[in-house]
């Protein structure tokens, strides 16, 4: 069931979310209620579904006990503007 909200912006941050709509064939409220929902959506219901190349590539690399992906990529940003 579709309610009405109403809600106050900034102008130019209306047009240009009205410009983006349009230019992806959508509407301002579509947008405002796929981002409202990815903001609300539990964990369970932002799995990602596994397309078939995801299921087939999947388990194709291990990663090793302890890996820190978050370390890895400060060390690659590191490494690569020090040289």
């Amino acid at each position: 069931m579709d309610k009405k909200l109403t809600l106050k912006l900034d102008g130019a941050v209306i047009d240009r979310a009205k410009e983006y709509a349009e230019m992806n064939h959508d509407s301002v409220s579509g947008l405002v209620e796929r981002f409202l929902k990815t903001l609300t959506d539990t964990k369970k219901d932002r799995e990602i579904k596994k397309d078939s190349l995801v299921a087939e590539l999947s388990g194709l690399i291990s990663i090793p006990e302890g890996f820190d992906e978050r370390e890895e990529y400060r060390f690659s940003k590191v490494s690569r503007y020090n040289g």
